[in-house]
């Protein structure tokens, strides 16, 4: 193939990412707006729509809001609009962080929680929970930052254990995480059998959902999610070479160490900023990459943005659902995640199976 030929192909190629990304980010505002209109009180999609609107700069002075009552206002900007973007925020993040880890592991089993990060939020938020511990840090309370600090510090534990003078081998992290997790996981049963009357609450928030997320919890990991979710961006190219293997990677001038610390790093902050807020939520860090490597290919350039999407999407629709569908009671969000997700894998995965490869 020429030159130009070559260069068309790529255009055309970059032209077909870019189409793709923008619908998906339709579809993912899309969703947002419909699951605003999913709940116990029924509020008119019209109505929904005038609320946003007078939210939003240059769109307020032009609607008359006037129709719009508070109870339905506060229900959707105060009740509704955080969970629904927390959800949003929390399946993007832990999208993009198993995107990360499959890279750096070359392993189809490795997702957002390998290296005992959701093991360390468990042990955080319960000894908060079980214990009473009673604060708050910048608005935000107790039980989200206790399992933000075990997050980070089980990743610190298991990185110190697994390395080997100034290498960190792929093979002892990995088994490093999941002796780690399982340590931890012994920890948290301790704290089931001794929670008492708080078990409720403890057994709910391990099983993941957003009923209690507000502003201020959005806020707060939102720059953490966002920054760490970019950073990686720019290490796409260094983790298609790594795809490659280390040792044409370091023929390629990829400094392997270097990028797999800091992909560790970036993929276990946005991955401890989400489950602080969400609890455990499992499946979306394993599954959605696998679902958009089938259907788009295994490029992390493209892989990355858009797993990050369906990921936000996908993790949106399932809130949605635990709402609604053994009403009045609600169910937590990561059971529906294991529910529809693990079907809808199979089936992608055994219509794909002749052109897929790990």
């Amino acid at each position: 193939m020429s030159t130009s030929g070559v260069e068309t192909a790529y255009f055309r190629r970059v032209s077909r990412w870019k189409l793709l990304l923008i619908i998906l980010t339709a579809v993912l505002m899309l969703t947002i707006i419909l699951s605003l209109n999913v709940g116990y009180a029924q509020i008119p999609f019209s109505t929904i729509l005038m609320i946003l609107a007078k939210r939003t700069p240059f769109l307020s002075s032009l609607m008359d809001s006037s129709s719009v009552s508070y109870v339905e206002e506060r229900i959707i900007m105060q009740i509704r609009m955080p969970r629904v973007l927390a959800g949003a925020l929390v399946g993007a993040a832990l999208a993009a962080a198993g995107v990360v880890y499959q890279g750096i592991f070359k392993n189809p089993m490795a997702d957002s929680y390998i290296l005992g990060v959701s093991a360390g939020a468990a042990v955080g938020a319960s000894l908060a929970i079980v214990l009473g511990i009673g604060f708050t840090l910048f608005g935000v309370s107790t039980v989200p930052i206790s399992a933000f600090a075990g997050s980070l510090i089980a990743v610190f534990v298991v990185y110190k254990i697994s390395r080997v003078g100034s290498r960190v081998p792929v093979t002892t992290l990995l088994l490093s995480g999941i002796a780690v997790s399982f340590f931890l996981s012994a920890i948290v049963a301790v704290l089931q059998v001794i929670a008492g009357g708080r078990l409720h609450v403890l057994v709910f928030w391990l099983m993941g959902g957003f009923s209690y997320v507000e502003w201020r919890d959005i806020w707060a990991i939102l720059p953490i999610i966002c920054l760490g979710t970019a950073a990686t961006y720019f290490y796409a190219h260094d983790l298609n070479i790594l795809a490659l293997g280390e040792e044409t990677a370091q023929h390629l001038g990829v400094d392997i160490e270097k990028v797999k610390k800091l992909l560790l790093i970036f993929g276990s902050l946005v991955t401890a900023a989400a489950v602080s807020i969400s609890g455990l939520i499992g499946f979306i860090g394993l599954i959605i990459p696998h679902m958009t490597r089938i259907l788009i290919g295994p490029d992390h350039r493209i892989l990355l943005p858009t797993s990050t999407i369906v990921g936000a999407t996908f993790l949106v629709i399932c809130d949605a659902v635990a709402r609604v569908i053994v009403s009045p009671v609600e169910l937590p969000v990561g059971v529906i995640t294991a529910l529809s997700g693990g079907p809808f894998f199979i089936y992608l995965l055994r219509k794909k199976k002749e052109s897929y490869a790990v």
